[in-house]
């Protein structure tokens, strides 16, 4: 299996959960730098929430209104 995980030239979101009595966890890497790592099913949940409004794609979004 191909490893997943998000870098600065493979920018994007990774969540796994290999069970459901597994905390989830979660990596976060945008195009412009920022990062973000989770633990927890509340915590990754809200990384998730973060990256999509305010990086990924949130960036093409706010480019699309210049």
């Amino acid at each position: 299996m191909a490893d997943l995980t998000p870098t600065p030239d493979r920018p994007g979101i990774h969540v796994s959960k290999p069970s459901p009595n597994t905390p989830a966890t979660g990596s976060a890497v945008c195009h412009c730098g920022a990062k973000a790592t989770a633990t927890g099913d509340s915590q990754v949940k809200a990384l998730v929430e973060g990256y999509t409004s305010n990086h990924g794609p949130a960036h093409h979004r706010t480019e699309a209104k210049r």
